[in-house]
């Protein structure tokens, strides 16, 4: 009887932070599920980024990546002599991912192996291939970095602006990397607009990297 209790217990437990998780998405910016144009006849929530069979590996720790990659842009990067991270490479990581959808040259249907005949996403979230005037990503964010700036917090150390142990624990799957998933929570978990991993009010995010 107990061991039916406790596994009641577990499974109800399973099956609210699958529903919190899915409310999540539901509604949100990243919720194309109502779109009747985007090749989705059952209406599914995750199929434009992933898929449970025949998935993307060449998409790297991407979880079962189901969506057309970037393969031919060539973006224009962040450039500033006040940068200390030294010239910027093209995007990797998990910002691709991202880019794969908001750079705009990759149609909103390419998933699933289609070749997808959509246009790219709209005005106000299609970044295109000129990243010059964004925020750095793909630049590994360590404790010689800060050092170096002197006005970032060490990764590695105590005392940053969430007030936690270390900025890294807040860098989700980025391998130590700064990628847009640094800042941005793409399950919308949070609930922070614009789908932001922390408050921003009075500039959290921003000091959770940034010592000012």
């Amino acid at each position: 009887m107990k061991k039916l209790i406790v596994t009641s217990m577990v499974l109800g437990a399973g099956f609210l932070l699958a529903s919190a998780a899915n409310a999540a998405i539901t509604d949100s910016k990243h919720d194309l599920s109502g779109s009747a144009t985007l090749n989705n006849p059952e209406s599914q929530l995750c199929i434009y980024c992933h898929t449970p069979h025949h998935a993307d590996t060449s998409a790297g720790d991407a979880p079962l990546w189901n969506h057309t990659l970037t393969t031919t842009a060539t973006f224009t990067v962040y450039s500033s002599t006040t940068l200390d991270a030294g010239a910027l490479g093209q995007p990797g990581g998990v910002s691709k991912l991202c880019l794969s959808c908001h750079d705009g040259t990759v149609a909103l249907d390419a998933f699933g192996g289609m070749a997808g005949n959509l246009g790219s996403i709209g005005a106000d979230g299609d970044l295109g291939i000129n990243l010059s005037d964004d925020h750095p990503i793909s630049f590994a964010y360590t404790s010689a970095l800060a050092t170096a700036d002197g006005e970032l917090y060490d990764p590695d150390g105590a005392g940053t602006g969430l007030g936690g142990d270390t900025i890294t624990a807040t860098m989700l799957f980025t391998g130590g990397l700064l990628e847009c998933a640094s800042c941005h929570d793409v399950h919308n978990n949070t609930g922070f607009d614009p789908m932001l991993l922390v408050d921003n009010t009075g500039s959290g995010l921003c000091l959770t990297c940034h010592n000012k």
